[in-house]
C-alpha cells in the first residue's frame, strides 16, 4: 500500500488518525510510567515524551504507507515509546508490557531485538551505531543477492531514523566513506531535524555542512522542510514574504515561539514584517490556534508530506531525508529548550487528554477518540509491512567439517589460524561457500592472505587486478567479484564490527546464514568497543580474531600491544574468548566456534560446564605471531573437552602437588621451561593448559548461581581441575595481558597466588627483553615459586639476561 500520489482523502485521513493515536499512546505510556505506576526507586522513570512527537508523523508515514516487509528500520533511541506504540496498534505488544514501560519485564528504554517482544530489527541505544548497521546491512544483503543461494525476495530498504544530534557521532561518517568505496544502495537516512538535543540548540548553518558531505559521498538528500498547510500558504498573497521569514529565522527563535503559541507567534511575525497589507491578510486570517497549527506544520510533523516523499522515490541510490520537525509536536511542552528529558506534568497531561479526545477509563485502548473504528481496522489489516506478521526468518544450521590443523614442529597460532582457513578455502562444503571474511586493512598481516587468494574479494561489479594483468610477482591476488568472500574495508574498527554484526544477523534479517570472520590487531578491538557491544547485544554472530597480541608483538611497541583486550574478552556478554597457545587447540576450538556461532537452542544449562551453551553466541579468538614447539598428536575427548571449557592439565598434578603454574597463550613456552627448571628440586608440580580465562570463569559463576538456587551437585569445570590441589598448592599465573586475567584463580579453592602480566603500556624491544621487564619470563616465574615456596634457591640457577 505505497501511498498513492494523488491519494484518497480516506488515505489521508486513516494515516492522520494514526498518528494522532500514536501521539498519545507513546505519550501516555510515559505519562503513566512517571506518573501513576507506583514508584519503587523514588526517582524520575524518563521515556523522552518530546523525542517521541517529533518522530511521530515519520514514523506513521512509514510504518503505515512506505515500507514492505522486506524492509528494515533502525529507530531512533529516543523514539522507542512511538515503535512500542505501534507494535500495540497492530497487536504485536501487550498491555501488561506497555504499562511496564522501562520496568523489569516490560516494553524497553530502547529498542531491543533480544529484550523486547515486538518486530524489532536492529537494536539501538547507543547512538549512532543503529544509523551505520543499516548501510552495512545493505553491503550484507548485496552480498548474499550475489551468490547463487536461492534467494528470491525483493530487495529491502536498509532504513535508519536518526536523531540529529546522532549526527555528531564520528562513526557515522566513518560509514559514509565506506558506503562510497563499496557503491551503497537500498539505504534511508531519515532525520528528525528538530534542531534540538539534550543540552541546547543545534548550531546555525551546521545541517548545511553536513549535507554537503552526504553529497560528496554519493548520497541523495532531500529536504522536507514545509508541511502541506505551510505550501498552500505559501501560495497565498503575502506567502512569499512568509516562507522567507521563516526560512531566515533562527532556530532557538523557532523554538521559543513555538512553545510561547499562537499569540506570540502573530506579535512576532507583524512586528518582523510589519503592516504589508497582503501578508497581514494572510496572518489575521487565522485564528491564534490555526496560526500555531500553520508554523508548526513543518515537514516532518505532516504525515501526508512524509508519505508523498517516501511514495516519490523510484530508484535504489542512498538518500539522506532532511526532516524539519518541531521537538515535543503537538503537546503542551513543543518548543521549549529543556523538553528533552522533561514530562509532561499531571495537570498538562489532564488538559492535553481533553485536547485529544480521549475520554476518561480509555487511555490504553488503541482506537480511543476514532470516529469510524471499522475502517480504520480494515485499513490496518492491508498494511504491508504488517502482512507477513514478524519477520525474523531463518537458515538451517550449516555442517562443520573438520578443521585440519598444521603440523609444523613450530608455528604460530596466527599463522595456524591461516593455513586452517586456507584449508576450508580449498574444499567445497557448505560452510566454506558461506563464510564471509573482513578485515580493516589488515587483511594480509592477519592471516587472511591464503583464503582471499582463494575466495576473491566481493564486489557487486567484477574488478580485475592490475597486478596480475601485468604479471608483477604479488603474493596477493586481488581479485574483485560478486562471487568473492571477503570484503576489504578502510581501517575504522567501528565499521569492522558494525559490519560483523549486520552480517551476523544474516540468517534473521535475510533468511541466509553467514560465517562472519574478522581479523583486526588485537590492541584496536578496544578502538571498536562500543560496536563491538552492540552487535552482541543483538545476539549477532561471528568471529573475531585479534592478531597478533600483547606484548608478544615486541618489535611494534606499546601502540601495538594490547594489555586488557583477555578482560574485554572475559567481560563482554555474547562473546566466548579463546587465547590458545598451540594449533592442535586452535583447531578444536574453530570447529566448535563455528557450530556454536549457528546454535539456538534453549536456556537449560550444560550439566558439564553450567554454561548455556545451547544458546550459543560469537566467539573472539585472542593470537600472536610468536612461533611456539609444537606438543605431540593430542586427540583424546579430556583435551578436547578441556580446551573448549577453558583448561586442561599441560602436566597433571599429583597428591602432594605445592606449585601449579598456569598459563594462557603465548607464554606457554616460559611456562613449561619454568616447571622444568624447578622439576629437580619439585617432583610434583602442575601446568594448567588455560585457553579460556572467560569460560572458566563464567563456568565457575554460573555454578555458583546454580548451588544458590539449590542445586548442591553443581560443579564448574575450573572447581574440577582444581579440587584435588591440596590446600597448601600454591598458584602462580601468567598471561601476556593483565593479571587479573586469571589471579581469581586462587579465589576458587582457596589457593595463595601470585599473578604475572602486564599491566602497563609496553615499548619496543625483543620479545625476551619485554618478558623480562615485565617479568612474565620463566626466571620471573621461577622466583616468585621460590619465595612463596621457601624452596631451596641454591639449587636454582638463575638463566643469563
Amino acid at each position: 500500500m505505497n501511498f498513492d500520489m494523488n491519494a484518497t482523502t480516506a488515505e489521508t485521513s486513516h494515516l492522520k488518525t494514526i498518528e494522532q493515536r500514536l501521539l498519545w499512546l507513546s505519550h501516555w505510556m510515559i505519562h503513566n510510567a512517571n506518573h501513576i505506576r507506583p514508584k519503587v526507586d523514588g526517582i524520575k522513570v524518563g521515556g523522552h515524551q518530546a523525542s517521541s512527537a517529533s518522530m511521530v508523523s515519520i514514523m506513521t508515514a512509514l510504518y503505515f504507507s512506505a515500507l514492505r516487509p522486506q524492509d528494515r528500520v533502525a529507530v531512533k533511541p529516543h523514539a522507542a515509546p512511538v515503535f512500542h506504540a505501534i507494535q500495540y496498534m497492530m497487536g504485536n505488544q501487550t498491555l501488561e508490557r506497555m504499562k511496564n514501560f522501562r520496568g523489569f519485564g516490560g516494553v524497553q528504554s530502547y529498542p531491543s531485538r533480544t529484550k523486547d517482544a515486538g518486530d524489532v530489527d536492529f537494536s539501538t541505544g547507543s547512538v549512532g551505531l543503529g544509523v551505520g548497521i543499516t548501510a552495512l546491512a545493505s553491503l550484507v544483503q548485496d552480498f548474499i543477492t550475489a551468490k547463487d543461494w536461492g534467494r528470491e525476495k525483493e530487495l529491502g530498504r536498509m532504513i535508519a531514523l536518526v536523531g540529529d544530534a546522532e549526527m555528531d557521532e564520528g562513526n557515522i561518517y566513518e560509514v559514509l566513506q565506506e558506503g562510497w568505496k563499496n557503491n551503497l544502495r537500498n539505504c534511508w537516512w531519515i532525520i528528525d531535524y528538530n534542531r534540538q538535543s539534550l543540552d541546547g540548540i543545534v548550531r546555525e548553518g551546521l545541517f548545511e555542512r553536513i549535507e554537503k558531505i552526504f553529497d560528496v559521498f554519493g548520497w541523495d538528500v532531500i529536504r522536507v522542510k514545509y508541511g502541506a498547510l505551510q505550501r498552500a500558504a505559501f501560495e497565498e498573497p503575502g506567502g512569499d514574504a512568509l516562507r522567507d521569514w521563516i526560512d531566515a529565522c533562527p532556530n532557538v527563535e523557532y523554538s521559543a515561539l513555538t512553545y510561547m503559541g499562537g499569540a506570540v507567534w502573530r506579535k512576532r511575525l507583524m512586528d518582523d514584517l510589519g503592516d504589508q497589507g497582503d501578508v497581514t491578510r494572510l496572518i489575521d486570517s487565522r485564528s491564534d490556534a490555526e496560526l500555531a497549527a500553520l508554523m508548526e506544520n513543518l515537514g516532518g510533523n505532516c504525515v501526508s508530506t512524509m508519505a508523498k516523499t517516501f511514495a516519490s522515490i523510484d530508484h535504489d541510490r542512498p538518500i539522506c531525508f532532511l526532516a524539519y520537525t518541531i521537538k515535543g509536536w503537538g503537546t503542551p511542552i513543543a518548543g521549549h529548550k529543556d523538553n528533552h528529558g522533561g514530562l509532561m506534568t499531571k495537570s498538562q497531561m489532564a488538559e492535553w487528554q481533553i485536547h485529544m479526545g480521549v475520554p476518561e477509563g480509555q487511555e490504553w485502548e488503541p482506537f480511543a477518540a476514532v470516529a469510524d473504528t471499522e475502517s480504520l481496522k480494515a485499513f490496518l489489516a492491508n498494511v504491508p509491512h504488517f502482512a507477513q506478521g514478524p519477520r525474523r526468518y531463518s537458515d538451517t544450521p550449516l555442517e562443520v567439517p573438520n578443521i585440519n590443523f598444521a603440523t609444523d614442529r613450530e608455528i604460530s597460532t596466527q599463522a595456524a589460524f591461516g593455513k586452517m582457513l586456507d584449508q576450508l578455502a580449498k574444499d567445497d562444503s557448505a560452510l566454506a561457500s558461506r563464510i564471509m571474511t573482513t578485515s580493516p586493512d589488515v587483511t594480509g598481516t592477519t592471516g587472511l592472505g591464503g583464503f582471499v587468494n582463494r575466495r576473491k574479494l566481493f564486489s557487486r561489479n567484477a574488478q580485475r587486478d592490475a597486478f596480475i594483468e601485468h604479471r608483477i610477482p604479488s603474493t596477493a591476488k586481488w581479485n574483485f567479484a560478486p562471487e568473492g568472500q571477503h570484503i576489504e574495508l578502510g581501517i575504522a574498527e567501528m565499521n569492522l564490527f558494525l559490519l560483523l554484526g549486520a552480517a551476523g544477523l544474516s540468517h534473521s534479517l535475510f533468511g541466509k546464514r553467514l560465517i562472519p570472520i574478522g581479523t583486526v590487531y588485537d590492541p584496536f578491538v578496544h578502538r571498536g568497543l562500543d560496536a563491538l557491544n552492540y552487535a552482541c547485544y543483538q545476539d549477532a554472530r561471528f568471529m573475531i580474531v585479534g592478531t597478533p597480541s600483547g606484548v608478544t608483538l615486541a618489535p611494534e611497541g606499546g601502540a601495538h600491544q594490547s594489555i586488557g583486550t583477555p578482560l574485554t574478552g572475559m567481560a563482554q556478554d555474547g562473546l566466548a574468548a579463546f587465547e590458545p597457545a598451540f594449533a592442535d587447540e586452535l583447531a578444536v576450538i574453530m570447529k566448535w566456534a563455528f557450530d556454536y556461532m549457528q546454535r539456538n537452542g534453549g536456556s537449560d544449562p550444560d550439566e558439564r560446564t553450567w554454561l548455556r551453551d545451547e544458546t550459543g553466541g560469537s566467539v573472539y579468538l585472542r593470537l600472536t605471531t610468536k612461533p611456539l614447539e609444537q606438543p605431540g598428536k593430542r586427540a583424546d575427548e579430556a583435551f578436547r573437552e578441556g580446551t573448549i571449557d577453558g583448561g586442561y592439565w599441560l602436566r597433571k598434578p599429583g597428591p602432594n602437588c605445592d606449585v601449579v603454574i598456569a598459563y594462557q597463550g603465548a607464554v606457554a613456552d616460559e611456562a613449561i621451561a619454568a616447571a622444568g627448571m624447578i622439576g629437580e628440586y619439585r617432583r610434583d608440580i602442575g601446568v594448567l593448559a588455560v585457553t579460556s580465562a572467560d569460560r572458566l570463569n563464567a563456568g565457575w559463576t554460573a555454578a555458583q548461581r546454580e548451588r544458590a538456587r539449590g542445586n548442591a551437585a553443581a560443579q564448574s569445570h575450573v572447581e574440577r581441575l582444581l579440587e584435588r590441589l591440596p590446600s597448601t598448592c600454591s598458584l602462580i599465573t601468567v598471561v601476556d595481558g593483565h593479571p587479573a586475567t586469571l589471579s581469581w584463580l586462587g579465589s576458587v579453592a582457596g589457593h595463595k597466588t601470585i599473578p604475572h602480566g602486564v599491566e602497563h603500556f609496553g615499548q619496543t624491544g625483543s620479545i625476551q627483553d619485554l618478558y623480562r621487564y615485565f617479568r612474565i619470563d620463566k626466571s620471573a616465574l621461577v622466583q616468585s615459586i621460590n619465595q612463596l615456596t621457601n624452596g631451596p634457591s641454591a639449587r636454582f640457577v638463575q638463566p643469563p639476561h
